[in-house]
C-alpha cells in the first residue's frame, strides 16, 4: 500500500514540477540520420560521430516543486568535441512535435560551423547564430519561429534576484536580436538553460584516468579504449579513495548505505575471469555515474593486456630487424616520420598443402569465369596490315586525297589479344576479432582463409601479378606484417600452406600496413596497381590509435596511395562501415558484404569486376 501510495505521489509531483511537453517529445534515436545528414551536408567533420549526450550538472535555481521532486539536477544540452558532437536524448522544451524536431535540426547546423571552442560562451554563441542566418538566409523563418517559442518557454523571473533578472533580459534580447548584446551580468546560478545554444564540451576530469597509463605515449593515449555498447550516452566519471576493507571495526547505519546510482565499486585490475561482463555492462548502462577508486593494485591490468602477446617459441618468424612507417597526426596535420616499427614476418610452421577438397569445386568455377579475362579480344585500327580493311579509315583517305595530296595511312584493321598489364596486392586484416565464429563450425578467420585461397586460385589460372600480406598490431611499436606471397614468389603449394596456417592477431593499425603495401605496389612496373584491403572492422589499437585517429590516419594513407597511382579498394564484412568507410575510401571504393560466408566467391568476382572495366 505504501509503494503504492508512493508511486501516485512520485507521478504527481514530477508532473507538476516539470516544464516540458511530455506530449510533442521528439526522440534523437528517431531524427539522428536526418541530423548526420545535416551536420556533414553544411560543412561538419565527416568523421565525428553524431550521438545522444546525456545529463551533465547544471547549477540552476529550482522552484520549491523542482526541489520536492528532484528535477533540474541535471540537465542534457547539446554540445561537441574532437570526437563527437552530443544532442539532447530528448527534446520536449516546445509545446509542438514540429518545433523540437526544428530546434534538432537548428542545433545541427549550428555545431557544423562551429569549431567546439568558446571565449565567451553568450557573446561566440550569438556570433555564430549570426553567422549561421548571413550564410543560409532560408533558415531566417525557422529561427524567428524558435525564438518566438524559446521566449514563450521562459518562466517568470519577476521574483528572482535583481542580478538574475538582468541576466534573463539581457539572454531574452541576445535571442531575438542576434549579435546585440555584448555584456553579460555575473550571477550565483547558471540561467535556466538556452536551448538554441551549443554548450562548451563535458570535459572528463583527468583525475578519473587510470595511473597505469603508459607514460611514454604520446598525450593522446590517455583516451580509454570504450568497449562496446549499446547506450551511446556518456556517463558522469568520478574518482574517489577507496577504504581498507582489511582493518577497523564493521559499524554503519542502514540508512547511510549508498544506492546502485550513487555508488559502485568496480575493481576490474583484480577480476580473476570475465564470465560477468555483459552483468557489468548491463549496470553499468543503468547508472547515472560511475564512480572508480584509486586503487594502485589495478595496475596489473597493464600486465594483461601487455601477455597478450604469444611467447618467441610459440610466435611467427620475424623477418629483419623491422621497418620504420611514419603516421599521420590529424591534429598536428602532419606526417610524423618512423612513428611506427613494422615487422614483417613468415607464418610459423607453415609447409606445403594441397588446397582443401572443399574449395577445389568452386575453384574450378571461377577460374571458368576469370578464362574470359583471357578471351577479351579488342582490334588495332588504322595499320598498315591486317585481317580486315578498316573502312573509315580508307574512306577519309579517298575523300581527302581527292581534295588534295594526302599522306599515305594504314586502311587495316588487325585482331589482338587482351594485353593485361596489372599487380594487385591483398591485404588482408587479422585481428583477433577474427576469431570469432559465424556458426557453429567456422571463424571469420577460416572465411579470410577460403576468400585468399580461390582469389589467388582465380589470378594464378590468368596470370595475373599478385601478392598477399597480412597484418595486425599491438601498439604503434609492434605492426606485424605477415608475408603470404610477394610478387616474385610463384603460386604454389607452399603459398597455400602459409595462407592455411595463419591465425588471428592482435588491432588493427591499418595505416601502417597500408603505407607498406603501398611502397610494395609503387616498385613494380605495371600499368595499373590495385591494392585491395579485407577486414571486418575500423581501424584501433590499444594506444592513441582507438577512434578519430585511426580512422584520419588511414584516410591519409589512402590519400597517399591514390597521389601514387595505385587503385584502393576495402571488402568489408563490418555491419557499421557505412559510418566510417565512405570517408576513408570514398562512396565508390568499398564494399560491405552482407553475409560473410559469401566472402570466399564474392572476393574473387569484385576482383574480376575492378579490372575488366
Amino acid at each position: 500500500m505504501e509503494e503504492w501510495v508512493g508511486g501516485l505521489w512520485h507521478k504527481y509531483i514530477t508532473r507538476k514540477a516539470s516544464s516540458n511537453y511530455e506530449h510533442a517529445a521528439v526522440q534523437f534515436a528517431d531524427v539522428s540520420h536526418a541530423i548526420g545528414m545535416v551536420f556533414r551536408a553544411l560543412g561538419g567533420d565527416a568523421v565525428k560521430r553524431v550521438e545522444a549526450a546525456s545529463g551533465r550538472d547544471y547549477i540552476v535555481r529550482r522552484s520549491f516543486l523542482e526541489k520536492i521532486a528532484g528535477e533540474n539536477q541535471q540537465i542534457s544540452l547539446a554540445w561537441q568535441d574532437d570526437e563527437s558532437l552530443r544532442l539532447p536524448e530528448t527534446l520536449a522544451v516546445f509545446p509542438t512535435t514540429e518545433l523540437n524536431h526544428d530546434l534538432y535540426i537548428w542545433l545541427a547546423v549550428l555545431a557544423a560551423q562551429h569549431d567546439g571552442k568558446f571565449r565567451h560562451w553568450a557573446i561566440d554563441n550569438q556570433a555564430l547564430v549570426v553567422k549561421v542566418l548571413q550564410r543560409y538566409p532560408v533558415l531566417k523563418a525557422r529561427y524567428q519561429r524558435l525564438a518566438q517559442a524559446f521566449i514563450a518557454s521562459r518562466g517568470d523571473h519577476s521574483k528572482r534576484p535583481k542580478a538574475e533578472q538582468l541576466m534573463e533580459q539581457a539572454i531574452r534580447q541576445a535571442i531575438l536580436q542576434p549579435g546585440s548584446v555584448t555584456e553579460f551580468p555575473t550571477v550565483n546560478y547558471a540561467p535556466q538553460a538556452v536551448y538554441l545554444w551549443l554548450y562548451p564540451s563535458a570535459q572528463v576530469d583527468p583525475q578519473v584516468l587510470p595511473e597505469y597509463i603508459d607514460d611514454e605515449e604520446d598525450g593522446e593515449s590517455a583516451e580509454l579504449s570504450k568497449a562496446k555498447k549499446s547506450d551511446s550516452t556518456r556517463k558522469k566519471a568520478e574518482r574517489v579513495d577507496t577504504g581498507d576493507d582489511k582493518e577497523g571495526m564493521m559499524i554503519f547505519r542502514l540508512e547511510s548505505l549508498f544506492s546502485w546510482s550513487e555508488f559502485s565499486k568496480l575493481d576490474r585490475g583484480t577480476d580473476d575471469s570475465d564470465d560477468d561482463e555483459e552483468d557489468n555492462q548491463r549496470i553499468a548502462e543503468d547508472l547515472d555515474k560511475i564512480t572508480l577508486s584509486n586503487q594502485q593494485s589495478e595496475k596489473s591490468a597493464r600486465i594483461k593486456i601487455d601477455m597478450d602477446l604469444p611467447s618467441a617459441s610459440e610466435d611467427d618468424l620475424p623477418l629483419g630487424e623491422g621497418i620504420k612507417i611514419p603516421e599521420w597526426h590529424y591534429k598536428k596535420q602532419c606526417l610524423e616520420a618512423d612513428r611506427c616499427l613494422l615487422q614483417p614476418m613468415l607464418p610459423k610452421d607453415a609447409g606445403p598443402k594441397k588446397l582443401p577438397i572443399k574449395l577445389q569445386k568452386t575453384a574450378k568455377a571461377i577460374q571458368a569465369q576469370f578464362e574470359q579475362l583471357r578471351s577479351v579480344r579488342y582490334w588495332l585500327k588504322g595499320q598498315q596490315q591486317g585481317e580486315e580493311l578498316d573502312l573509315p579509315a580508307w574512306l577519309d583517305f579517298h575523300v581527302e586525297s581527292k581534295i588534295s595530296p594526302t599522306e599515305e595511312r594504314g586502311h587495316y584493321r588487325s585482331f589482338r589479344g587482351n594485353n593485361r598489364d596489372i599487380s594487385t596486392l591483398l591485404l588482408a586484416d587479422l585481428s583477433m576479432s577474427t576469431d570469432a565464429y559465424l556458426d557453429d563450425n567456422s571463424r571469420v578467420i577460416d572465411v579470410v582463409q577460403d576468400s585468399m585461397l580461390l582469389f589467388a586460385e582465380a589470378l594464378h589460372s590468368v596470370q595475373d601479378s599478385f601478392a598477399m600480406y597480412g597484418f595486425s598490431s599491438v601498439r604503434r611499436s609492434n605492426v606485424r606484417f605477415t608475408l603470404l606471397k610477394n610478387f616474385n614468389e610463384k603460386y604454389d603449394d607452399i603459398i597455400r600452406g602459409r595462407v592455411q596456417s595463419l591465425r588471428p592477431g592482435f588491432y588493427t593499425r591499418m595505416g601502417a600496413a597500408i603505407r607498406q603495401a603501398t611502397k610494395v605496389l609503387v616498385e613494380q612496373r605495371s600499368s595499373q596497381k590495385l591494392l585491395l584491403i579485407l577486414t571486418d572492422g575500423k581501424p584501433n589499437d590499444i594506444d592513441h590509435y582507438e577512434g578519430r585517429f585511426g580512422i584520419e590516419d588511414t584516410h591519409q594513407a589512402i590519400k597517399e596511395a591514390n597521389k601514387l597511382g595505385i587503385k584502393p579498394f576495402c571488402i568489408t564484412i563490418d555491419q557499421e562501415a557505412q559510418s566510417y568507410l565512405p570517408y576513408i575510401f570514398g562512396s565508390n571504393g568499398y564494399t560491405v558484404i552482407l553475409r560473410p560466408e559469401q566472402l570466399p566467391v564474392r572476393l574473387p568476382q569484385l576482383y574480376h569486376q575492378l579490372t575488366s572495366q
